[in-house]
């Protein structure tokens, strides 16, 4: 499955309050579904000892699936290929690794 078709089929399941700010609802979706995600690693840091169970990683996907379904509804909203997302990404960390630029800050490095 392309990133494409995981957006498309995604978006079968896409119902949002307001079509007009429906890439404001994704958004602010998708950090919530991201804290859920951190949520989840601070309780295994906290409760076990640092230790992930299969249990955990079982749990951690389904919030990780959550957070990659808003994630492709916003990129959807803005008018954004999701294969695009990903490709140009890959190509900005590769660029970085060449140019020995990984470390650092700024969005532009």
């Amino acid at each position: 499955m392309t990133f494409r078709e995981y957006q498309l089929k995604a978006k079968e399941t896409a119902q949002f309050p307001e079509e007009e700010t429906a890439f404001i609802y994704a958004s602010l979706a998708m950090m919530g579904e991201a804290g859920e995600v951190a949520e989840k690693i601070k309780k295994i840091w906290r409760d076990k000892k640092k230790q992930v169970g299969a249990e955990d990683r079982e749990e951690i996907k389904k919030e990780l699936g959550d957070v990659l379904w808003y994630l492709s509804q916003l990129a959807d909203q803005l008018g954004i290929n999701f294969d695009d997302v990903a490709q140009t990404n890959l190509e900005k960390t590769q660029s970085r690794l060449t140019r020995n630029a990984i470390s650092g800050s700024g969005d532009n490095r």
